[in-house]
């Protein structure tokens, strides 16, 4: 019986991989194979398994399967093949060329076999050529690296090109077999900054994607050496580091994504106890004195790329609960620091606020209330633990550390917020005499007034005090973070204009004053990011906003601190520009539900005059004029962990609202936008993603591609635009990314070869049945582009599917631009197949009358197109041709010959005196002396 079902589960596979369907195919041929002990069965599922394998580009797969298909029969011709197929795509060509010479001399008849023996035979020496070359490069590079008398520029330019080795597969092997690590660690003991730099930058390279390497690297350099030399006081030299750190990480977590076999695969051992002690060594950095702040930012970015899952769906967060317990009281020691004290550890800009999104990640990879609590736990410990009558300084930190926590998980930090002593400690430094008690409390009522409803004891009670500060205080710095207070509560209504803080006028002055301290150079970076931080909350007001994008000094000056190395201020600028273009959710406002609202005397949220379109347009044009494209393509390249998910969401709002007008689109290309898009399209949240990818689509549209995505960024653009077709995005999306891909399509069979991997030809198909006259008409030009690709050519030759079918009775539609997209694509494929020719009489019994409505159109382009398609079947077939000269469509074509071509018709004519000709050549018909 099991034999039996194992037949069937074969024939079932059979049609599965038919019907292309490779997975389900998979599935029949592995439940087969538990089923069976019949050798040629075996066999014969193993080397289908294969094929699948290559299919679905599972190469390991394919390679493992044809070996024990070949393990049952030595001469299986077809396996054999196949596994020369995926050996040659797994790189390894003298494996591959040994299975295909076998197959050649089975059956040496076989052009494929000739050919692919060929093919691998001129890679195989070309490789040998490189590799050889490489030695004698790395060969010569080493001797004048290890000359101690050689000249300083020479070393250096050596030392530079092991760099570009490195990152090379054969030039980081030759390294190493060379005793090229002992080298580089000989180049790090010199201490001259240029060579530990490539050394260090040499080191990164042969880690990248190479467990085994890896781990012997850091053996030899050890972890302490890495990071005593990521905490330097160099910048370049700190990045340096945390990239080679990088590196390794990804490389001992499998984070590489490469397929590793063998011999290679067989030498890694058990990684968790060398990513453990990079991360309790990472932890160790944050308190240490003896680390600069770029090396204790390098450190924070590290832990929080590396320790958060990247996916809520992977059970194990053991790597976080590591962290709660070993690090968090020191995550915590770096958010507490007030850097006018002189206890302060060495810190960036950039610092607090890393530590603050580490904090956040880390909590919201917890993944049950006892671990939450646990958390909770220990950062109430460490608050409590830090009061003390006696010493200020820890009062503050304690503070300081608050504050840094409501930065991060805010219903933390709330919790936070209601332990006894925490608010009455805010208050007393308020009303300290010393200017860093006042800095540190006012800051942390602005974090503690974020929400409405939990801002209300703040506006009873911290508005007067924050009042009393602004009046007294002299210190400028003192003076700006208050406004922002103020300003925070005054916008605590949003964008309802019915539910204004502050007297009418008010916010307008506090923006004023924002505005005139933003432009005012003389004060510190620090401090004029609390300017902007204040235009964030107060453009939620339209007056304010509209004033805001006529200062164009203040504008400028915004956008010129969001390129400065202070990354603290991205957010706070992406909020400004989303409130200014209105790029934010609305809420749809339902007629009937505000009547009961106003029977029922609730409040009906009201829409300022200013936010409606008229001004939001003219707002977007000076933004533009402005040059905040130059800015946000800035913001998108900070390569730091505080551009948080949440940040490119907002800077992929701005940039959709950016792109609303079409007029506006050739500026933000010229600018840059179009490569700044292509980055938070694939990364950041689910909505941000959606939105950069349907502001790409409107770029892609209406642009030339070679300009707005240079090189081979726009095949990047492709994933995107095609995730846009999915049925529960809405229309326009829907339509805009269809015209993209159109245009896309149109550039080159390179990028219609990569549409049609991403998947994207059934959801196109799909669009050419809907009801929607514009979807229809953009997925039907689509695929008249894509109809030039073979493969989707190949799609239309199969049988047992309507796509040929549906192109023909789409040229029969009323609407002119559906049918000449149609048209198009019928003419190329005729013109491509002749059985496709053939194929068209078939398909429907209305072909005749819909080609002769297509002979005899309007509209020139389709009438074109139509003869195209006549002629095509005519040279296709001499009994078709015979159907065709029976017809009426003889009488057509001889009618539209006749006429005399001016300059709109001469193709038109042309083409249909060429039908005539070839009627001519058959004999159906002869020309009148």
């Amino acid at each position: 019986m099991a034999e039996v079902e194992a037949v069937q589960l074969k024939e079932e596979g059979n049609r599965h991989f038919q019907l292309q369907d490779y997975k389900a195919a998979t599935k029949s041929y592995s439940q087969a194979l538990k089923l069976t002990k019949d050798k040629a069965l075996l066999a014969t599922l193993y080397r289908n398994r294969a094929a699948c394998g290559l299919k679905t580009e599972s190469y390991v797969q394919a390679a493992s399967d044809a070996s024990r298909a070949i393990d049952i029969n030595s001469s299986d011709i077809k396996a054999l093949y196949r596994r020369c197929q995926a050996l040659e795509h797994l790189g390894k060509l003298d494996q591959a060329f040994k299975d295909v010479q076998r197959c050649a001399t089975l059956e040496p008849r076989n052009q494929n076999f000739q050919e692919t023996l060929r093919r691998l035979n001129t890679s195989i020496q070309e490789k040998l050529r490189v590799q050889f070359s490489t030695d004698s490069r790395v060969q010569k590079m080493f001797e004048i690296l290890l000359d101690e008398n050689s000249e300083a520029d020479k070393r250096e330019k050596a030392a530079n090109n092991l760099i570009v080795l490195g990152r090379e597969e054969a030039g980081a092997e030759k390294i190493f077999q060379n005793n090229g690590v002992a080298l580089l660690l000989q180049l790090l003991d010199t201490k001259k900054p240029e060579l530990v730099l490539a050394a260090v930058r040499t080191l990164s390279g042969m880690c990248s994607g190479h467990q085994a390497r890896a781990t012997v690297i850091l053996h030899a350099v050890w972890i302490d050496r890495i990071c005593s030399l990521m905490a330097v006081k160099n910048e370049e030299m700190s990045l340096a580091v945390c990239n080679l750190l990088q590196a390794i990480i990804d490389s001992l977590s499998g984070e590489d994504k490469r397929a590793h076999r063998g011999k290679e695969e067989a030498l890694v051992l058990d990684t968790k106890k060398d990513l453990k002690q990079i991360t309790s060594h990472l932890l160790d950095m944050l308190v240490s004195k003896k680390v600069s702040g770029q090396g204790r930012d390098q450190a924070l970015n590290l832990l929080n790329k590396n320790v958060p899952r990247k996916d809520l769906a992977i059970h194990d967060n053991s790597r976080t609960i590591y962290v709660v317990d070993n690090g968090l009281r020191k995550i915590l020691k770096v958010v507490g620091q007030v850097p006018d004290l002189p206890s302060c550890l060495p810190l960036t800009d950039n610092t607090r606020m890393l530590a603050s999104i580490l904090i956040n990640k880390l909590y919201d990879d917890l993944r049950c209330d006892p671990e939450r609590d646990h958390f909770r736990k220990i950062c109430e410990e460490y608050i409590t633990g830090k009061f003390d009558p006696q010493d200020m300084d820890k009062n503050l930190n304690a503070i300081q550390t608050v504050s840094g926590i409501l930065q991060g998980p805010f219903d933390l930090g709330n919790q936070l917020l209601g332990l006894k002593g925490v608010m009455e400690m805010m208050v007393a430094l308020c009303g300290s005499e010393r200017e860093t008690d006042q800095l540190v409390a006012v800051e942390a009522l602005i974090h503690a007034s974020t929400k409405l409803s939990r801002a209300t004891f703040i506006i009873t009670n911290g508005v007067s005090l924050l009042k009393q500060i602004y009046k007294t205080t002299k210190n400028e710095k003192i003076k700006i973070r208050t406004l922002v207070g103020l300003c925070k509560l005054g916008s605590a209504g949003g964008t309802d204009y019915g539910l204004r803080q502050f007297a009418e006028g008010s916010t307008e002055k506090l923006a004023k004053q924002c505005r005139k301290w933003l432009c005012n150079t003389s004060i510190d970076t620090r401090t004029r990011r609390w300017a902007v931080e204040g235009l964030a909350y107060l453009t939620l007001d339209a007056d304010v906003k509209d004033d805001f994008v006529q200062d164009v000094p203040a504008l400028q000056a915004m956008f010129e601190l969001a390129k400065t190395s202070d990354k603290t201020i991205l957010y706070s600028v992406a909020t400004t520009l989303v409130n200014c273009t209105n790029s934010y959710d609305v809420k749809e406002v339902i007629p009937e539900l505000v009547q009961l609202a106003k029977f029922s005397k609730q409040h009906v949220p009201e829409e300022h005059p200013k936010d409606k379109k008229d001004f939001i347009d003219m707002r977007v044009k000076r933004l533009l004029k402005a040059g905040v494209i130059s800015a946000l393509a800035c913001m998108v390249k900070a390569d730091s962990a505080i551009l948080t998910d949440q940040t490119k969401e907002l800077l992929a709002r701005v940039f959709l609202a950016l792109c609303d007008n079409p007029k506006d689109r050739g500026t933000i290309v010229a600018q840059g936008g179009g490569k700044a898009l292509i980055p938070l399209a694939l990364e950041g949240t689910d909505v941000g993603k959606v939105k950069a990818a349907h502001a790409l689509a409107k770029i892609a549209a209406v642009s030339n591609p070679d300009i707005a995505f240079p090189g081979e960024r726009v095949y990047e653009v492709v994933r995107p635009l095609v995730r846009l077709l999915d049925t529960q995005r809405d229309g326009l999306q829907n339509y805009e990314a269809l015209l993209g891909l159109t245009n896309l399509s149109g550039r080159s069979d390179k990028l219609r070869q990569k549409i049609f991997k991403e998947r994207a030809l059934p959801d196109i198909e799909n669009y050419m049945f809907e009801n929607h006259d514009q979807l229809r008409q953009a997925a039907t030009e689509c695929m008249c582009n894509m109809v030039l690709h073979k493969e989707v050519q190949e799609r239309f030759l199969a049988d047992g599917n309507d796509r040929l079918k549906l192109v023909v009775l789409l040229c029969g539609e009323d609407d002119d631009k559906v049918q000449n997209a149609a048209a198009g694509a019928l003419a190329m494929l005729t013109a491509a197949h002749k059985k496709l020719c053939l194929k068209m009489t078939q398909v429907t019994t209305q072909w005749l009358e819909i080609l002769q409505r297509l002979c005899l159109h309007d509209q020139l382009s389709v009438q074109h197109r139509g003869l195209v398609i006549a002629y095509n079947l005519l040279a296709a077939d001499a009994e078709l041709a015979k159907k065709l000269v029976e017809s009426e469509l003889l009488e057509i074509l001889t009618v539209v010959g006749k006429q005399e071509p001016d300059e709109k018709k001469a193709e038109v004519v042309q083409t249909a005196r060429e039908c005539l000709i070839k009627c001519m050549d058959y004999g159906f018909i002869k020309p009148v002396s």
